[in-house]
């Protein structure tokens, strides 16, 4: 327990972030993981609109300091980079099957 009243508020402000904090990561892990699930599962429209979705809310974190602008920009680039693959894996698919 703090001796001072100033670590004491301080305890109060930091439990206060952490709890903000917490409901802004979930939304963002939850957001980045369905698009990440519908990508796997090859649905392109309904994926595009989870990706976009995405990079908002890790934007939106990102600006409010809950995570780093460089591990927001990480994580974007990482699920864009699946998101192309995904894209560019249907379209290479119909001319192997046509040249066989």
């Amino acid at each position: 327990m703090p001796n001072i009243k100033s670590a004491e508020k301080r305890i109060r402000q930091t439990q206060r972030r952490r709890v903000r904090n917490r409901a802004v990561k979930s939304q963002v892990k939850t957001s980045v993981g369905k698009a990440e699930n519908l990508i796997r599962a090859g649905e392109v429209e309904p994926a595009r609109k989870a990706v976009a979705t995405a990079i908002s809310s890790l934007d939106r974190s990102a600006a409010k300091g809950v995570i780093h602008d460089n591990a927001a920009a990480r994580r974007k680039s990482r699920l864009m980079k699946k998101m192309n693959q995904a894209l560019a894996k249907p379209a290479a698919e119909p001319e192997s099957k046509k040249a066989k």
